[in-house]
Order: C-alpha cells, then sequence, then structure tokens
C-alpha cells in the first residue's frame, strides 16, 4: 500500500536525520513556525505525509489533504493560522466487493469556487478500481465535511489526477491526468461542477523522428492564463524527451513551445514537474527537478516559447524543486521550495527576484529532529495576512509532515478565488478585517459589492472594467489585489 511505504520512508528519515542533527548546528537564515504536526493524534487519525499545497478558503482558514487517516486513504482537513486542525473527511469510508476506495484515495491539491464548495482529486480508488489498478475520482466537499464523488476515472479518460483543479473562463474545471487515456501517457480534461467530463486532450498522440512522444507525456497541473488559455509542463517527450512547455486553448488544441535539453549537458533543464505561474509581466515562470547545474533550474518562458534560464541550483541553495510551483508574492518577487539542498540537505525555502536573483529563505531541518519540518515538496501560499504556509512531508514532532509558516514583513492584501471573468460576473475577495469596507476598484473602476464577513466581499464586475490590480478601501487603509484580474469579453 502507498501509505505503508510513505510511512516507513519518513521514519527512515527521521532515523537518519536523529544521528546527524543536533541543536548546536548554526542557525538559519529566517525561522518558520512549526503550526501543527501530523499524526498527532491516537492512530494518526489526523493524517500523515501531507499532499497537495495549501488553499485559502472564504472563511480566512487554511484547507489541505493528507494521506493516512482513519481509513487510510487520505484526508481534508483545516486548519487556522493559529494552528488549530479540523479533519473534515477521511477517505476510503466507502469500500467495494473488489477492495477499492470508491469515494478515492490519496487526495490531491483543492480549489474552493464561488458557490463556496470544495473541489479537487483523488490519485486512486473510484467505481472502475480493483486491486492495484487504481484510477482516481473527482470530488465536491461543502464546507460542513459532506463529500460528492463527481466522476470516477477508468483509464480511457485517464488515470491518476495531479494537482489542483483550475476554474475556466467558461464555467468548467480544468485539470490533467499523469496517466490514461489513448496514449497512456496523460490528458487533459474538464468538468462541470455537476460531473459532465470531457477528456481534451491525449497524450503521446504522436511520435517525432527520435521515436519521443511529440507533445510530451506525464503532464503536471493547468493554469490559467489572461487571454483565456491554458499553459502547462509534462514530464517527459518533446524534442529530446527530457519534457515540455505547452500551451492549450480552451477547446483542447495543443501547441507545445518548448523542449527542454536543447542545450548542452541540459544547462536549459530538465523534467519539470510543477505548474507554471504566470507573473505580473505576462511571462510565465516554473522549474525542472533535473539540469542546469545538476540540482534543477528556475525558467521563465515568453507565451512565444522564448525561454531564459534564471537560475541553476547549486544543493547549497537548495536542489530538486520537486513539485512545488513558484508563486509571485505582493512584493513582486516569487517564492518556492526545494525538497533537498540547503545547509541540512532537507531542503529551502528561496527568494527570486524576476531578474533571477535567489535568496534562501529557510533550510529545513535546523532544529532537533526537524521539528520545523523536513523535504518540502508542494507550493507555498501566501495568505492574505500577508505570511507564507506551506507543509512538509516528513519532519515535525512525530517525523510524518508539518504545517508550517513563515513570515518576511510583507503587509496583508486582497485575492480573488477566480483570475478573470466577465462584466457583470459575481466575484469572491478574499481579505482580513474587510468589515466595514467602503469601496471596491477593478483597475480604478467603482464596483458594487457585499460585505459578507470580516474575511470575504463579492462585487460584480464593473461595466467598463479592464484588467488590472483590484483595490478595496477599508478603514484601516486601502487593499490592493497580489495579482491582476482578467475582465474577459
Amino acid at each position: 500500500m502507498k501509505s505503508i511505504s510513505k510511512l516507513t520512508m519518513a521514519l527512515a528519515f527521521v532515523a537518519a536525520v536523529l544521528s546527524t542533527t543536533n541543536s548546536s548546528q548554526s542557525a538559519h537564515a529566517l525561522p518558520t513556525k512549526t503550526l501543527y504536526s501530523f499524526c498527532s493524534q491516537p492512530n494518526c487519525t489526523d493524517g500523515f505525509n501531507p499532499a497537495g499545497a495549501l488553499v485559502q478558503g472564504t472563511d480566512g482558514h487554511l484547507y489541505g489533504t493528507t494521506d493516512g487517516g482513519a481509513k487510510g486513504g487520505g484526508t481534508i482537513f483545516t486548519i487556522t493560522s493559529g494552528g488549530a486542525l479540523t479533519t473534515l473527511y477521511g477517505f476510503c469510508s466507502e469500500v467495494n466487493s473488489n477492495g477499492a476506495c470508491v469515494d478515492g484515495e490519496y487526495p490531491a491539491g483543492l480549489i474552493q469556487t464561488s458557490n463556496g464548495d470544495f473541489y479537487g482529486t483523488t490519485q486512486q480508488g473510484g467505481t472502475y478500481s480493483f486491486g492495484f489498478t487504481a484510477f482516481g475520482t473527482v470530488f465536491k466537499l461543502a464546507p460542513g465535511g459532506t463529500l460528492t464523488t463527481l466522476f470516477d476515472f477508468d483509464a480511457s479518460d485517464g488515470n491518476n489526477p495531479v494537482g489542483a483543479l483550475v476554474p475556466g473562463p467558461d464555467g468548467y474545471l480544468y485539470g490533467s491526468t499523469w496517466q490514461g487515456g489513448g496514449g497512456t501517457y496523460g490528458t487533459i480534461f474538464k468538468i462541470s461542477l455537476s460531473g459532465a467530463q470531457t477528456m481534451l486532450h491525449g497524450f503521446c498522440s504522436e511520435m517525432n523522428v527520435n521515436g519521443y512522444c511529440a507533445d510530451g507525456g506525464f503532464p503536471a497541473a493547468l493554469i490559467l492564463a489572461s487571454g483565456g488559455d491554458f499553459y502547462g509542463t509534462t514530464q517527459i517527450g518533446g524534442t529530446n524527451n527530457n519534457g515540455t512547455v505547452f500551451k492549450m486553448t480552451a477547446a483542447g488544441k495543443l501547441t507545445t513551445l518548448y523542449s527542454f535539453c536543447a542545450q548542452t549537458n541540459c544547462t536549459d533543464g530538465a523534467t519539470p514537474l510543477a505548474a507554471l505561474v504566470q507573473g505580473t509581466d505576462g511571462a510565465f515562470y516554473g522549474t525542472t527537478v533535473q539540469g542546469g547545474n545538476g540540482y534543477g533550474t528556475v525558467f521563465k518562458i515568453t507565451s512565444g516559447g522564448i525561454l531564459t534560464t534564471l537560475h541553476s541550483f547549486d544543493n547549497s541553495d537548495g536542489a530538486y524543486p520537486y513539485a512545488a510551483a513558484l508563486i509571485q508574492a505582493t512584493d513582486g518577487n516569487f517564492y518556492g521550495t526545494t525538497e533537498e539542498g540547503g545547509a541540512y540537505h532537507a531542503g529551502t525555502v528561496f527568494q527570486m527576484t524576476p531578474a533571477g536573483s535567489l535568496a534562501k529563505l529557510h533550510s529545513f531541518c535546523a532544529e532537533n529532529i526537524c521539528l520545523d519540518g523536513a523535504n518540502p515538496v508542494e507550493a507555498l501560499v501566501q495568505a492574505t495576512n500577508g505570511d507564507f504556509y506551506g507543509t512538509t512531508p516528513n519532519g515535525g514532532a512525530n517525523g510524518l509532515g508539518a504545517v508550517f509558516s513563515l513570515s518576511i514583513g510583507l503587509g496583508p492584501f486582497v485575492e480573488t478565488q477566480t483570475t478573470s471573468g466577465i462584466v457583470g460576473a459575481a466575484v469572491n475577495i478574499l481579505g482580513t478585517d474587510l468589515t466595514g469596507a467602503t469601496d471596491v476598484m477593478f483597475n480604478g473602476t467603482s464596483a458594487t459589492f457585499t460585505v459578507v464577513k470580516a474575511t470575504e466581499i463579492i462585487a460584480t464586475v464593473p461595466a467598463g472594467a479592464t484588467t488590472g490590480f483590484i483595490q478595496v478601501g477599508t478603514p484601516g487603509g486601502t487593499l490592493t489585489s497580489g495579482q491582476t484580474f482578467d475582465v474577459t469579453p
């Protein structure tokens, strides 16, 4: 079972660091705060090895997923900024005659839509699973913890969905599967909020002259870019079989923008595993887990496919930015994690300017027995209080993962749950201390709005609004969104 193997690996890791790490080691650059250590409840009913990036909900709390739990199939949890954790759902609560978890197993990242519900995927389980053959599901979770399975994969339409779903401009949710489809190398799909699924692209649909998947294979999660197209990466395939960057329209037309390892010794990087992020400059930023100096890279690529390697890791500043996407924070810099490297060889948190100047902010396992966590593999999230939050699958008080926070002094801001919308659309705006808000501006155009609670405003995209930042006037000052909002036709 996957959960047993990960538990064994985690315990072996802790045993190893106990022999090499002690409190006398030099202090790390910036301290993180461990908010919660998993497996703190009897029989690990709170889960272990958190998976998928955290996401902030309309209530201001963070939501995430783990492996393990009461039934062994993983959990969905919510946690406050103070570290109070509540398990909302335990997977594998329904088992069919084939021994498969009908409600899914091993959940990935979550999103919350404007209707207040959370949507996500499980990597395994579902109606069509049997024995060691497990395909995965798409589910909906009500804020109170009621779970509804919306779709069961059967391999022909995908297998092992990855990452968080992405709301599209048409009201559908878009996602990718790591395997399955006609070519068995993964798919891109869309699904309605009621569960109607359409496969848009099956990878490895054509082979190039070298015998590799021309359009790539094993895709990471998608992002929606300004203008309405989706962008992503694949782990293999392309000209050199070292992965690609691609663009896809909402109708499913896919264009390969770049094939990695195009330079001698793969100095441009190889094997991208993480989703991209679109910067405020319109370009896309991402990471590769290999290439460069051998420890992975950070790159920038334009919508036209021009790639620039911004940084090559050298192990001292981090190594192998595994599956953690970058985020662009309110100061304009990018932030990310590496699974290994750093002062204690257990991963790092780093900051990088858009020009590529990188600074290591924290080396994990800096505290005795890695109380601060170890080996982060998921993206950070900047909550609207300005601080960063993340998870590690190892370390913490019990060696089975932790939730941590990191503050660098950035102030509060607002963010939208969707990155785009048409005039007249209702948009959820998240923040802190929004009670008493006096005005909401979409790139300078005043909007009507309703304050739902201190952490949520619902505003209507006003006529005449253009793409740009959102500002909310409050008694404590004006709060600006961290990313631009795309006003679509």
